[in-house]
């Protein structure tokens, strides 16, 4: 069951703000990497290639947690768990959009045989912070 993120949120995800993403290796142990995100409608987006341990993870065991925090104030933050979808990327349009929000400018080349993937979070709890 996906929720809806409230106005809060949404300002969150939209913003110039990283994502700290959490996946869970096999023998159970988390693994955490920094991420650029993007929003579409009531779900979270971000970029990764094949090979990395996340996609790896994720492939796995799509269970995922996001902590996305302003970066003008990290006292206001959120968390969003849920489930993750992997999508293969071969245009690598997603690393473009979020090179643009984050840098204003495209991103360096990436060798074609590098398969990009957008990992599409759907939430299902979501829970904000703020001071």
């Amino acid at each position: 069951m996906s929720i809806e993120f409230d106005e809060e949120t949404r300002k969150l995800l939209d913003g110039r703000n990283f994502a700290t993403v959490a996946t869970l290796n096999a023998d159970g142990a988390p693994q955490t990497s920094v991420v650029w995100i993007g929003r579409e409608a009531d779900t979270v987006v971000f970029s990764t290639t094949a090979g990395r341990l996340k996609a790896r993870n994720l492939t796995r065991d799509p269970r995922i947690s996001l902590t996305v925090y302003d970066a003008q104030n990290p006292y206001h933050s959120v968390d969003i768990r849920g489930t993750a979808e992997l999508v293969e990327d071969p245009d690598k349009r997603l690393p473009r959009e979020l090179s643009h929000k984050y840098l204003g400018q495209d991103p360096p080349p990436e060798a074609d045989e590098i398969l990009r993937l957008v990992v599409r979070v759907t939430p299902v709890k979501v829970t904000g912070f703020s001071v």
